[in-house]
């Protein structure tokens, strides 16, 4: 979904940076092979997240929702020379896809893979994170939210997907739509909590900057 003209966005795309050659494969692989590739992060915003990366030159970076690779490696640009990111996927089926990018890529030894449900994984970190991606089941965020706060680094960020979900957020509830009720309850609970303070930016389907205080 576009929140501004299809040519005006077209424009924005076309004076941003490009989209690196691994990444195009990346995308053009994810088109042909795997189910659902409009869960792609994509060259425009893929180059955000790379470029808040880049800004905060993260030492350790928590993605929860790995997809295909494309924000790993994206959010890997910015991140310190020995740094580490770990990425968390519940489908096992898109592990060795991930990988096989991952390798081609400067980051692969630096990208941690983690098969399973995230919110069993993440308690089990003994690490504190300067940079989270999340972008995976709507109806968790809000559960994601809770178990990274404390283990968020002082100034750390929080990069939270598809918050305006095709603009459902603002029309009429429908009571079996699960996924718009839970992101309404996760935006108004990133405006409300005094430990953070945050953004929302209409990129592509809405993406929140929240920054730990």
């Amino acid at each position: 979904m576009h929140f501004i003209p299809e040519e005006l966005n077209n424009y924005v795309v076309n004076h941003s940076e490009q989209e690196p050659e691994l990444l195009q494969q990346l995308t053009r692989e994810t088109y042909q092979k795997i189910l659902q590739p409009r869960m792609l992060s994509g060259h425009y915003q893929g180059r955000v997240l790379s470029m808040i990366s880049k800004m905060l030159n993260p030492k350790n970076i928590l993605e929860i929702g790995t997809y295909t690779g494309y924000s790993a490696l994206c959010l890997a640009e910015g991140m310190q020379a020995d740094g580490k990111l770990h990425t968390i996927e519940i489908n096992e089926e898109l592990i060795d896809f991930q990988r096989s990018y991952f390798e081609k890529s400067s980051y692969g030894s630096q990208i941690v893979q983690h098969l399973g449900d995230a919110l069993h994984i993440i308690p089990k970190f003994d690490i504190n994170f300067d940079l989270v991606f999340i972008d995976a089941d709507k109806e968790n965020y809000t559960n994601y939210f809770n178990i990274i706060i404390d283990k968020l680094n002082s100034g750390a960020i929080i990069l939270s997907d598809n918050v305006l979900w095709s603009g459902k957020v603002i029309e009429a509830l429908q009571p079996e739509d699960t996924s718009t009720k839970a992101l309404i309850e996760y935006n108004s609970l990133l405006k409300e909590d005094t430990r953070i303070e945050t953004v929302v930016l209409p990129i592509r389907d809405g993406l929140t900057i929240s920054r730990k205080i």
